[in-house]
Order: C-alpha cells, then structure tokens, then sequence
C-alpha cells in the first residue's frame, strides 16, 4: 500500500516558504546592521556561517567565540551577549540583545536594529 505524500506537500511547501522569508529577512537586516555599523563584507550576511562571522565583526567578539556556538546553553548566552553588543554597536540600549530569547520578539529586533536611526 503507498503513502498518500500529496497531502502532506503543501504544508512542507508552505514551511520552506516561511522559512526562505524569514532568512531572506534576516539577511537583509544584517546587511544592513553591518552597513550603518561601518563593518566590511556585509555580504556575509547572505551566506550561512559566514553570517555568524559577520554578527561577531559587528559585535567586534573575537572570530573563536563562533566555537562557543558549539557548546549546548553556552550558544545561547553568547547569543545574547552578542547581540547586546550588536545593539551597542548601533547606538541602541543593551537590552535590546536580551529580547533576542524571546521567540516571535527575536525576529522583530534585527528589522529595529537595521530599520532605525
């Protein structure tokens, strides 16, 4: 007996979607945080790992903390370390980089971040 898959291609189509959405913008903000922050190959924004490299040259974090990414519970406080410092970097308060934990919120602060003055 086969499997009825056909059912099941439009939600993985509509997940790919928002998921190609959601990098795209995700790109486009840090381009644009590297940009206002003065920091060269904003291009690495659009191409994975190479991305984190450009989050740490904006945060100005040594390129070795990329291995703290590594580390279970360590990634997410260097996270937040991070993109407190990326928010520094723009000229904006601190704690902008602690809402980074909160989902839904983590997707509004890179456009606050590349958007406003």
């Amino acid at each position: 007996m086969e499997g009825n898959y056909g059912q099941a291609q439009p939600i993985l189509f509509g997940v790919w979607f928002i998921w190609l959405v959601i990098y795209v913008y995700i790109a486009i903000c840090l381009m644009m945080i590297a940009n206002k922050t003065g920091t060269p190959n904003a291009w690495f924004a659009w191409i994975p790992i190479l991305n984190v490299f450009l989050i740490l040259m904006i945060a100005k974090k040594p390129l070795w903390w990329i291995l703290l990414f590594l580390i279970p519970l360590v990634n997410i406080v260097i996270g937040v370390i991070i993109w407190m410092a990326v928010a520094e970097a723009r000229g904006k308060p601190s704690w902008l980089g602690i809402l980074m934990l909160i989902p839904g919120v983590n997707l509004v602060i890179p456009g606050v971040l590349a958007f406003t003055e």
